[in-house]
């Protein structure tokens, strides 16, 4: 079995290599680190109109241009390289993964095609501050009053959390935990940014208190829907952290080259 990336998959990485080098130098990722919202909202644009990212791997039928995750792979690789501050991952990989998986299409059809054209920005806050990551771990709840879904408990550590308008959210009904779509805006939802390690990928406090939502997928199907989402989600910040090293070692060699001690390059040494 041949595992190596197809001629069309390492032309999808040179365009977004050359995009990204252009869009998100050092600078600019410092710069985008000591902001609140944590990214450029005209390279967004940019990622959207001129290389259709945010559409990658959302099905044709619902706008988008229907890749296997394996181009997706190849894109986040490339973004971990340069350190992108972006809602990407937040985005594409935790909200249109959801969506994808939900089996709900009248909930694709929602919100699918805005994510396609970057005029959405989504998340998936299912963490909360019992730091258990195991279904057992979702206790904000979600009761049916008269037909509305009320969703009211505290999700930590939300990707872009503070900036996303459409919050995909794991709470707990009668059935079992469940997934509910929310605006970002809704009534009774309130979002605190949180000072965290790596600010390069900005993450939020968000409270509910009988904040409306909209049912995605079956009530009680939504640990399903999670598991998958978040097995996806660890090998895209696997091939993110590739890329980083890649760069690291990249970096690393560069320097060796360059830096003269004793009279010669170090990377001659043979220690080095």
């Amino acid at each position: 079995m041949n595992f190596a990336f197809s001629e069309e998959q390492e032309e999808l990485r040179n365009v977004v290599r050359q995009f990204l080098e252009a869009k998100s130098p050092e600078s600019a990722v410092r710069e985008l680190m000591e902001t609140e919202s944590g990214y450029d909202p005209e390279v967004w644009s940019q990622m959207g109109e001129q290389l259709g990212l945010q559409s990658l791997i959302v099905p044709e039928d619902f706008g988008g241009q229907g890749y296997s995750y394996v181009e997706l792979i190849v894109v986040l690789e490339e973004m971990g390289k340069v350190l992108l501050c972006a809602p990407y991952f937040s985005t594409v990989v935790l909200g249109a993964n959801t969506l994808i998986h939900s089996g709900d299409d009248a909930a694709k059809a929602a919100h699918l095609p805005g994510i396609a054209s970057g005029e959405t920005i989504a998340t998936l806050a299912f963490t909360e501050p019992n730091g258990r990551w195991d279904e057992s771990g979702i206790e904000a709840t979600a009761t049916n009053d008269g037909g509305t879904w009320k969703i009211s408990g505290t999700k930590m550590f939300v990707i872009d959390g503070h900036t996303a308008n459409l919050v995909l959210v794991a709470a707990r009904t009668g059935a079992g935990v469940s997934i509910f779509a929310v605006d970002g805006d809704a009534a009774g939802l309130t979002r605190t940014p949180l000072a965290t390690m790596d600010q390069t990928r900005k993450q939020a406090k968000l409270e509910f208190d009988g904040v409306e939502g909209t049912l995605i997928g079956t009530d009680g199907g939504g640990w399903d829907i999670l598991s998958t989402v978040l097995d996806l989600a660890a090998v895209g910040l696997a091939a993110e952290q590739v890329g980083g090293a890649q760069q690291c070692l990249d970096m690393s060699v560069e320097y060796a080259k360059v830096r003269v001690q004793f009279g010669r390059p170090i990377g001659s040494f043979q220690a080095i």
